[in-house]
């Protein structure tokens, strides 16, 4: 079966962290460029300060001003700093956190114009990129807010196990407060639409974890459970969702029990990432569910002690890009048999 080549939209992240190690070690791979149009939002300069670096002489982009120009054969670039940027590996520096920025939303500026298909985001500090322009906890709040009718959900992806989070990037004094059933139904709702449009899972299910020690222990715990949680589940079942729980997290992840699920949602931040980068590091990815656009992401860091090596692993890169490509088809697919039929009957009359 022969598929469209999609044009992979990918930022350049931190460019002292170790972003255009994996994205060049991913694309040296000439499979990918056979699959997809990948085409890189960075600078020239940058890349071959890289590439010298971790010893990868053979490997070149071709550049491009637009993603119109680009080689669908090749892996593109379009230069979106000036020649004065300065490479310093393993730290942060505010002209590094504006690099992110810059091309972040160049980036995301045409995949709203629908110039890119999907978008891959190398990991960035999110220190340094904070500005007037950025002052968001990370990329998903940021997407999100081009999208204020819509709520994006964090789905950590692997081929073990997907984890949703109702609470992202809060401090954790902050979380009980943003547990509402509301929230816990609205993140419902939208793990399983995804999981449906997005994975192709039919009438998946889905487990919730307790927000405390296990699982409030029938309210000696904590209250939240039965107050909160379990009638949010409730709810979702009225809507014809599979959700189950909730669970102790500490014996829901020791005893496999995450495996029986289609996916699992986690109260907090920590509680849902912890053990899925314990389970699958170096090959996890992070999906931004819920918004019009595809954009996915490496699940670790900018590993700033890594950088200029050539060492670091760009298994989690490379699973970012293959999954937004199959996202992308999915959706078509899913857009194609949720069509109205009458519709597409009468357009051909």
């Amino acid at each position: 079966m022969e598929y469209e080549k999609i044009k992979v939209g990918i930022t350049q992240g931190d460019i002292n962290g170790i972003s255009y190690e994996v994205i060049i070690k991913t694309l040296e791979d000439n499979r990918i460029s056979e699959m997809c149009t990948p085409i890189l939002y960075g600078s020239p300069k940058v890349a071959a300060y890289h590439r010298k670096a971790i010893n990868i002489p053979k490997f070149s982009f071709n550049h491009i001003n637009s993603p119109e120009d680009a080689n669908l054969k090749r892996p593109n670039i379009i230069n979106v700093l000036d020649d004065s940027v300065r490479v310093e590996f393993g730290k942060s520096t505010s002209e590094a956190g504006q690099a992110s920025f810059i091309s972040m939303n160049r980036a995301v500026s045409d995949l709203r114009e629908e110039k890119i298909d999907v978008l891959v985001t190398a990991p960035i500090n999110k220190n340094n990129i904070r500005s007037d322009d950025f002052n968001f906890p990370g990329h998903t709040e940021y997407l999100e807010s081009f999208y204020e009718e819509k709520k994006a959900l964090m789905i950590m992806v692997s081929d073990l196990l997907r984890v949703g989070i109702v609470t992202g990037h809060i401090p954790v004094a902050k979380i009980p407060e943003h547990i509402t059933m509301d929230s816990v139904l609205d993140k419902l709702i939208l793990l399983e639409q995804s999981l449906i449009q997005d994975f192709g899972v039919h009438k998946p299910t889905i487990a919730v974890l307790g927000l405390n020690p296990h699982a409030g222990d029938e309210g000696v715990l904590g209250s939240e459970e039965i107050e909160i949680i379990t009638p949010a589940i409730e709810a979702a079942k009225e809507e014809k969702i599979l959700a189950f729980g909730p669970y102790p997290a500490d014996g829901f992840f020791g005893s496999d029990k995450y495996s029986k699920f289609d996916a699992v949602l986690a109260m907090y931040h920590d509680q849902g990432l912890a053990p899925f980068k314990a389970l699958v590091f170096e090959s996890g990815v992070n999906f931004t569910a819920g918004l019009p656009i595809i954009r996915t992401s490496p699940a670790h860091g900018t590993a700033y002690e890594l950088a200029g090596q050539g060492v670091a692993s760009p298994d989690s890169f490379r699973n970012a890009l293959y999954l937004a490509c199959d996202i992308y088809r999915n959706r078509k697919t899913y857009a194609e048999i949720t069509s109205n039929p009458l519709e597409s009957n009468n357009n051909n009359n």
